[in-house]
């Protein structure tokens, strides 16, 4: 229990549970384990996809040399291209990302992060998830760490 004394409000809700036990309780939900496999299946591959494309990029310019330097036309040469497409790399996947997230993790977080915040299904239904939300989080305080919005 919240010491009143202290100014912080108790965020209990209409079943008697404060928003750290919903969101402790969440943890087990099975739309959360869900939620938690589909970031793997994208993180993990594309993680190890990158680390061996840079790796390949650093050993081959430690012991590549001559491949590396080879002039592909004026002054660039194959190690420039390599470098730059680190770049492109990055941003490439970052794309993706948000592309896989919009599609695949943001509705189940969105839905989740709602009945969390005690905002219910109907509600959800009736208003859309955005209205009910600030409500939501000012009722409940901040999200669990880790969760999209934890920092709004």
């Amino acid at each position: 229990m919240v010491d009143p004394s202290r100014g912080s409000p108790d965020h209990t809700s209409t079943q008697g549970q404060t928003a750290t036990d919903r969101a402790v309780a969440m943890c087990d939900d099975p739309r959360f384990v869900e939620l938690k496999r589909r970031l793997k299946v994208f993180i993990f591959p594309m993680s190890i996809a990158f680390f061996a494309w840079y790796l390949l990029y650093v050993l081959m310019s430690a012991f590549a040399r001559d491949t590396m330097a080879i002039v592909l036309f004026g002054s660039v040469n194959v190690a420039l291209v390599f470098g730059l497409l680190q770049f492109a790399t990055t941003f490439g996947i970052a794309f993706f990302y948000a592309r896989y997230a919009a599609r695949r993790l943001d509705p189940l977080a969105e839905e989740l992060r709602a009945e969390l915040n005690n905002a219910g299904v109907g509600a959800v239904a009736a208003h859309g998830p955005a209205e009910n939300l600030a409500d939501d989080l000012s009722d409940a305080g901040p999200a669990p760490s880790g969760m999209k919005g934890a920092e709004e």
